[in-house]
């Protein structure tokens, strides 16, 4: 399994009150939280997002509520992975049970940068900046994980596992 697409870059402490402003959170429907994900830190964001990009953050991605509509307004804008130095806990298991693909890796999350062109080898944990030539080594996903992110969420994948 694989993630390949163009860097957004963020910094510490993005909360899940900026990857969608509560005042979104009467909606469940992916497609209109996608229309409103990143707004507060990044207004120009769901105009450039294209299938496939990959959001790149520093420490304590996702922290704030434990909402499961951040990490689905992320996946539903089209978003493949984020890569980060670290994630706030509740964050990281809402993301693998919806199926948003995550790895941490702080040395990439340092150097790799906005617009980068970026892919993921979720099988090895590699990261290959493809502008820069450079390659950083995350944590590589277990299979039972990829299984679920593969199947779109945890829900999913319970459900196909009878």
């Amino acid at each position: 399994m694989k993630a390949h697409g163009r860097v957004f870059k963020y910094g510490d402490n993005v909360d899940t009150d900026v990857i969608i402003p509560a005042r979104y959170l009467n909606s469940s429907d992916p497609a209109e939280l996608a229309s409103h994900c990143m707004e507060d830190i990044d207004d120009t964001f769901v105009k450039r997002v294209q299938k496939g990009d990959i959001i790149v953050a520093d420490k304590n991605f996702g922290c704030g509520s434990s909402r499961e509509h951040a990490p689905l307004a992320i996946k539903a804008s089209g978003v493949s992975c984020v890569i980060a130095d670290t994630f706030a806990r509740i964050f990281y298991r809402n993301a693998i049970n919806i199926g948003l693909a995550i790895i941490e890796c702080p040395e990439a999350s340092r150097e790799i940068k906005e617009g980068d062109d970026v892919e993921v080898d979720f099988d090895s944990g590699v990261i290959t900046d493809h502008t820069t030539s450079k390659t950083y080594q995350g944590q590589p996903f277990p299979e039972f994980m990829q299984q679920i992110i593969s199947s779109e969420g945890l829900v999913n994948y319970i459900n196909h596992s009878k």
